[in-house]
């Protein structure tokens, strides 16, 4: 009686549970392959990014990095929505800004041959590129820049003001469609930040 009951109910989804199933499913360093897996979708877990990238799981930040790292590692975005997948389960997490965030970057070539290549806070590496743009929002009550890039499938890396401000030092104006605008240069890609004209 007691084997009949305990199938009757599904084990409790928690950050235990899907870092096992993520531990048993990913064998090679890296990113999980999570866009051929369509596990159900099992709830949402008390689990959180916050702006500066601290990850938090029942209002207590995760302090060990192999496990955000890991967790990092089977994050997905759905539409818009942030869940970690593994190929039994998906679980949905609040992120506040972006998932992850740069402090720096590095840079190599010059000219049309450059490429600026980004870390993030878990140790992902990425080139910014046509796969992985830098793009610039202004907010439009503080005319303040919030720079991102693209790290992989549609998750993004929040630049820090520190990276912006070395990133303005290699910019350069360029005309796209008859008109001038400033921004950056990577893997062949001209990265608009915003309009000549507005340089103060």
């Amino acid at each position: 009686m007691a084997k009949a009951m305990r199938e009757q109910f599904p084990v409790k989804i928690d950050a235990d549970t899907i870092a096992a199933s993520a531990t048993a499913a990913v064998k090679a360093r890296g990113p999980a392959p999570v866009h051929l897996w369509n596990p159900p979708h099992c709830g949402d877990l008390d689990m959180r990014i916050a702006r500066d990238g601290t990850w938090f799981y029942e209002g207590s930040p995760i302090n060990r990095p192999a496990m955000v790292k890991m967790f990092s590692n089977i994050l997905r975005k759905d539409g818009d929505n942030y869940v970690l997948v593994t190929p039994v389960e998906k679980v949905g997490i609040t992120v506040e800004d972006a998932p992850f965030i740069t402090e720096d970057f590095e840079v190599t070539g010059e000219g049309d041959t450059q490429v600026l290549t980004f870390e993030t806070h878990v140790g992902d590496f990425t080139a910014a590129g046509p796969d992985n743009p830098i793009r610039v929002d202004i907010d439009p009550d503080t005319d303040e820049p919030a720079p991102y890039v693209t790290v992989r499938a549609n998750l993004e890396a929040r630049i820090t003001r520190k990276a912006f401000y070395r990133l303005v030092e290699l910019g350069i104006h360029q005309d796209v469609n008859g008109q001038s605008l400033f921004g950056v240069m990577s893997s062949g890609v001209f990265f608009p930040f915003l309009p000549s004209a507005e340089l103060g």
